[in-house]
């Protein structure tokens, strides 16, 4: 049985006027490496339990090969090293996030969590450092503390790794 949860369509589309005027935003939250981390629910297209990944030869070490979803190849990007985490177990699930027509699967943990968040549970922006560039704040949920994924920043981050000759680190 493979779990898969899929953007909700009913609640994505019929409820964003509502929680917009109130202020309100959905997201997932992610595990990686034992850390959370949070993605607006807008970018997320699904979860999915890794059956297998085919390693494609040249690749930076950040994207580990690509996955078969359903006749569609995904590239899979593991940000445990990036963000300075311990890759001690293999991940079990990928979300699937997207920001236009580009899309990557991240490689997490467990299956995510969805909350609606505050705009009171962001305590700050910061505008990208270099070690961690595709993260643009935290998030404060309960006695938590999460990084806010910017998925655009880490569409543009993986991006650039394909892109910078092997040499280049």
């Amino acid at each position: 049985m493979e779990p898969t949860l899929e953007q909700p369509q009913s609640n994505a589309h019929s409820e964003p006027n509502q929680l917009q005027s109130a202020g309100l935003s959905r997201i997932c939250l992610i595990t990686l490496g034992g850390e959370s981390y949070a993605i607006d629910l807008r970018h997320v297209r699904e979860v999915f339990e890794l059956e297998s990944i085919t390693p494609v030869p040249g690749m930076p070490a950040s994207l580990v090969g690509v996955a078969n979803l359903r006749g569609t190849v995904v590239p899979l990007a593991d940000l445990r090293l990036p963000l300075g985490l311990s890759v001690s177990a293999p991940a079990k699930y990928a979300v699937v996030v997207r920001h236009g027509t580009q899309q990557v699967g991240v490689l997490i943990d467990e299956v995510p969590e969805i909350r609606t968040i505050h705009p009171d549970d962001i305590l700050g922006v910061s505008p990208g450092d270099a070690s961690r560039p595709f993260l643009s704040g935290l998030l404060k949920i309960e006695n938590r503390t999460s990084g806010v994924v910017e998925v655009s920043r880490l569409l543009d981050s993986v991006e650039r790794t394909i892109t910078e000759p092997s040499g280049a680190s």
